[in-house]
């Protein structure tokens, strides 16, 4: 990913800016990261990836993701979509009442 591609999609707050924020404020816990304009609290799909670049960061190694941009986006947009059918109770999974 380039620094301007969005790691947290819900409030666009881009890989370049987490990673500065990790190296200007140095946070001991992953979550700390949602001090960085509200990264990982919404959908949640962003999570893991805010967690494996902390770890980058705690292990002296550099900071980033490699994964596409458009596969991390539609890698969302399936996260979101399981989501809703676990609260709508739908799923490709359940049995079809028919």
């Amino acid at each position: 990913m380039n620094d301007a591609d969005d790691i947290c999609l819900c409030f666009h707050v881009s890989h370049g800016k987490l990673r500065r924020y990790i190296e200007r404020t140095r946070p001991r816990v992953a979550s700390q990261l949602a001090d960085c304009l509200g990264a990982g609290t919404g959908c949640g799909w962003c999570r893991p990836f805010l967690e494996q670049m902390h770890r980058q960061w705690k292990q002296g190694e550099p900071v980033g993701l490699t994964v596409a941009p458009t596969a991390y986006a539609s890698g969302r947009e399936r996260y979101k979509a399981s989501r809703d059918d676990e609260v709508t109770g739908q799923s490709d999974s359940s049995p079809d009442p028919s």
